[in-house]
């Protein structure tokens, strides 16, 4: 798991995002479909369709970090039923999110449990 700094913004973008989409592509994700600038140091998380890849775009000030998550059972939970395109996330809930944790029932989905 990555260490995320607890002062940083973090953006969950509510709809799905094609997972081809790489630097440029997920760049232009955040500014069209989130109304953000990447310059401003905020984290942008992205999924497709079917929950189980995560992307995540960073400016670190020298330049643009993708980071990348695929499932090899089960989904993400992604929030629904939101009329916002974007949803900003504490670095905790993002981390229990990534770690297969359901934010709304606060608890380990099945699938993710040993």
């Amino acid at each position: 798991m990555l260490p995320i700094p607890s002062n940083i913004r973090i953006f969950l973008a509510c709809e799905a995002v094609d997972m081809r989409k790489q630097f440029d592509g997920l760049w232009a994700e955040a500014q069209n479909q989130l109304g953000e600038d990447p310059f401003g140091g905020a984290l942008f998380v992205f999924s497709n369709r079917d929950r189980n890849r995560v992307k995540l775009l960073y400016w670190d000030g020298t330049g643009v970090w993708v980071f990348a998550k695929r499932l090899e059972k089960g989904r993400f939970t992604w929030p629904t039923g939101t009329t916002s395109r974007k949803v900003h996330l504490a670095p905790e809930a993002l981390t229990m999110l990534l770690s297969g944790i359901d934010l709304k029932d606060g608890c380990r989905k099945a699938w993710y449990e040993r």
